[in-house]
């Protein structure tokens, strides 16, 4: 799905931080403009305080050598929706950032999609830990990545 840089990716036509409040919608269309997320090519199918959802269609650039999902991109994907999550708790004038992150991999990511689901496991004042599960359609996890997110003010 090609999205305009700065707008939120969406699900059959809708926006998805139309919901938000306007600094959470804020900083969750900020990060949607990084290349970042406009290079995975991923669609958002929930964004709410305490669980961010999407799909990503796999393409050439996602795998490896043996035509499985690269490690990276997985890792990528559960970073970008976990900065989403952590990005709807921070308050205005604040900026994010990964601090920390931990992935196990259970199996190789194969097929035409994948899908992953964000949850908190903790949201603070200045960090939050967020767990993201990777699955292929069918269900099969193929990973799961838990990152400490964290809330700085915005450099002047």
């Amino acid at each position: 799905m090609r999205t305009r840089p700065g707008r939120a990716k969406t699900v059959a036509g809708k926006d998805m931080t139309a919901g938000l409040d306007a600094i959470a919608a804020a900083n969750c269309r900020r990060i949607l403009s990084g290349g970042m997320a406009r290079t995975l090519a991923f669609e958002i199918t929930a964004l709410a305080p305490r669980k961010v959802a999407a799909r990503m269609r796999l393409l050439p650039r996602h795998m490896n050598h043996n035509g499985r999902v690269n490690g990276g991109a997985i890792m990528a994907f559960a970073d970008l929706l976990g900065a989403l999550g952590a990005a709807m708790h921070r308050p205005e004038g604040y900026r994010g950032g990964t601090l920390e992150s931990k992935t196990n991999f259970f199996a190789s990511g194969t097929g035409e999609v994948i899908v992953a689901v964000c949850v908190p496991l903790h949201i603070g004042r200045t960090t939050s830990v967020w767990q993201t599960t990777v699955s292929d359609t069918a269900g099969l996890k193929i990973a799961m990545v838990t990152q400490t997110q964290m809330a700085l003010p915005a450099r002047a």
